[in-house]
This record gives structure tokens, C-alpha cells and sequence, in this order.
């Protein structure tokens, strides 16, 4: 199933109502939205905000996804970190007050496998208590081992739940499996994660489509894997290498009544904001239902402090190249530009201002044991 332009005569109540808040509404309608939003949200999870930062591992992939900075056709410097390199840098985010990090890594079997991946975990699980992943999707016997080796999320975004479109934006690669993709979290559920993380890349499709087809894979989900915890992210485009151009732009206004439309119908289900937006606009939707936010993000191996400079190698077309002498030990390239570029302090600070508090570490191994 593909959730996509599911008949909405057979649609549950919950997903009905979902649908009738996503109509175009006056500014009044939206405040009154808003206002019923910002009450969910306190009333589900007071005035915390999960605190936490991306890690990138590797920029390396083999997938040609047209909409991506990563993807295998462009022209960019990659690298993929030991692990000395990623304690390096967790060990930084650790100074800046992070105990909640999610480890990326693009898809390239090559060099995010043989173990790779479980020994990033047990290195960061050594120091931080919370490891998420965001990673290619595994089968459930390859999960398992990385659940073992301290990962407690799993997240995975379908990008879009248009079959059709999917098939046209994911050129080559593994990833151009979209049942594989879309069975992703059920079977992280299966290996252990107590927490999934779902989402859809705003802008690739029509918005409107796109949130119900998120709602109802949601829907699904809570009803399959009701023993674990869930979050939604709504991103949205950010520029990067390749110039995608998304043809169905989500703007502020339309992405406010889509944030207050998920907090309304799925009052405890955690809304992840990261990076991707503005300071001011993550300031203002902050109340409507925001529990997860990342701080100071890069979004490039080795982003925090520098590591892997001397490794980094280019790629055209997926071969590699020797880089021109004026990109020797330049930064790898990020998977997309970020837009709040404020610290990890300021956002905290923020935060409190708006009578909210950043809270560093909710999650601990020992309680599973205690």
C-alpha cells in the first residue's frame, strides 16, 4: 500500500478531520488552530524541547536521487569517517551540551558496511546515551545487531508517497525501491527501536497530498507498532549541490496550518523542526508543537571540527576523480544548506525566553535495567 490517493470514503474519522484542517482558511480560522495547538502541545509535553544533533558519518552514495546533494551523479567531495574521527566530533557536541545525537550516513555498501555502522554505534553509545540512525534501510536481521549495539531510534523518511513521482525522482540505486522503503519502520519496530521517526520531503509534491499520505502511514503505524514511540518531520527544501528546483514550494503560512494539523489530530506524537528552517520561523512555530529540535547542525562528515579533511576525494559521476588542486583539504560537501545557523547556546537561550527549556538527555539505557 502506498497511502497515496487513498479513497477518502473509506478513511477513519481521525484521518477525515486531518483532511478537513488542511483546507484553505482564513487567518482567523488559523489563529484559532494555532491557539488549540499550542494548548495540545503544553498539555502532551509541558515546555520541554528534545535537544539533539546530526552526525554525519559519510557523504559517500550510490543512489541517483535528483533532489539530493549526496546523490551519486554530482560532482562533489566526499569522505567517510573512522572512528577516531566521529568521537572527535561527538566529543564536541558533548562540549556544547548534546547527549541525543543522530548518526547519517548515505548509501554506499562499499563503505557503509562489513560492520561499519555497529561499530559507530558502540563508540558513540559508549559516550552519549542516545543514538539515533538515519541510515539505508536494512532488513530486520540487520537491524537487530545495531539496536544490540546502543541505537534506541530509527528514522526514515519516505521523501514522497506519490509511487510515480518516486519511480521519476529516484533515478538508480537501491533506493529506487519504493515498497522496500515504505516497509522501513515496521521492521525497525520488529528489531528492537523503541522510537521511529517518518516524514515527507515538502516540496516535492503537492503539500496537501503529501501530509495526508504522512497522516494515514502514521495512522498505520501507531495502530501495527503501538509499543513504540513516534516523531514526524516535515521538511521542507533546502538548496544543495545539483540545483533541484522543488515545483510545489511549501510556504510559511501553509506550513503552519500543516504543523498545527498534526499536532490537533496526533496530540502525542513527537513533531521534529530542525535546521533546515529559519531562527525566527522555529522561534514562532515553537508553541504549536514542537518537542524535538537540532541546534548548530552540519550537515557534512566531519562538519563539527574538521575531520577527514585530508581524506576527502571527488566524484563525477560516481567515479572518482583527482580533485582540482584549489579543493585539496577543502570541507566535504553537505547534504543541503541549513538555515538557522544560530549555536546550540543561543537556541537554549531562546528557548527560554519563549518559556521553554532544552532538555539535553530524556533517554538512558538504565532505565531499561534499573
Amino acid at each position: 500500500m502506498s497511502f497515496w490517493n487513498a479513497d477518502p470514503t473509506t478513511a477513519s474519522p481521525l484521518i477525515r478531520r486531518f483532511t478537513s484542517l488542511l483546507a484553505p482558511i482564513g487567518d482567523a480560522r488559523l489563529e484559532e488552530m494555532a491557539q488549540g495547538a499550542a494548548l495540545l502541545t503544553r498539555r502532551n509535553f509541558g515546555n520541554a524541547v528534545r535537544m539533539f544533533a546530526p552526525l554525519y558519518l559519510s557523504n559517500e552514495c550510490i543512489n541517483s536521487c535528483t533532489y539530493c546533494g549526496f546523490s551519486r551523479e554530482n560532482a562533489i567531495l566526499r569522505v567517510t569517517l573512522d572512528i577516531a574521527q566521529i568521537l572527535e566530533e561527538v566529543r564536541h557536541l558533548k562540549a556544547q551540551g548534546f547527549r541525543s545525537l543522530l548518526l547519517v550516513a548515505g548509501e554506499h555498501p562499499k563503505f557503509v558496511s562489513n560492520g561499519y555502522l555497529e561499530r559507530c554505534i558502540k563508540a558513540v553509545a559508549a559516550e552519549v546515551p542516545s543514538v539515533a540512525l538515519e541510515v539505508a534501510p536494512l532488513d530486520v536481521e540487520d537491524y537487530k545487531p545495531l539496536v544490540a549495539a546502543g541505537a534506541e531510534a530509527l528514522l526514515v523518511y519516505q521523501e514522497t508517497y506519490d509511487p510515480e513521482l518516486y519511480s521519476q525522482l529516484h533515478v538508480a540505486g537501491p533506493k529506487r525501491d519504493y515498497a522496500w522503503r515504505l516497509a522501513c519502520a515496521e521492521r525497525g519496530y520488529e528489531a528492537g527501536f523503541r522510537r521511529i521517526g517518518i516524514g515527507a520531503l515538502f516540496g516535492l509534491a503537492d503539500w496537501r497530498a503529501e501530509a495526508v499520505a504522512l497522516a494515514l502511514h502514521l495512522e498505520s503505524l501507531l495502530k501495527r507498532c503501538w509499543k513504540a514511540q513516534f516523531t514526524v518531520s516535515l521538511p521542507r527544501m533546502r538548496p544543495c549541490a545539483g540545483e533541484f528546483e522543488p515545483k510545489h514550494p511549501l510556504g510559511d503560512r501553509d506550513f503552519t496550518q500543516l504543523m498545527c494539523a498534526f499536532r490537533v489530530c496526533f496530540p502525542q506524537v513527537g513533531l521534529v523542526m530542525s535546521t533546515r528552517e529559519t531562527a525566527a520561523l522555529r522561534d514562532a512555530l515553537l508553541p504549536l508543537g514542537v518537542t524535538m529540535m537540532s541546534a548548530g547542525s552540519h550537515t557534512e562528515p566531519g562538519g563539527y571540527t574538521g575531520q577527514g579533511r585530508d581524506a576527502v576525494h571527488h566524484t563525477v559521476g560516481g567515479r572518482v576523480v583527482a580533485p582540482a588542486p584549489e579543493l585539496v583539504g577543502n570541507a566535504p560537501t553537505e547534504q543541503f544548506s541549513i538555515a538557522d545557523e544560530r549555536s546550540p547556546a543561543e537556541v537554549a537561550a531562546a528557548l527560554r525566553r519563549l518559556g521553554f527549556e532544552a532538555v539535553w538527555k530524556d533517554w538512558d539505557t538504565g532505565i531499561m535495567t534499573a
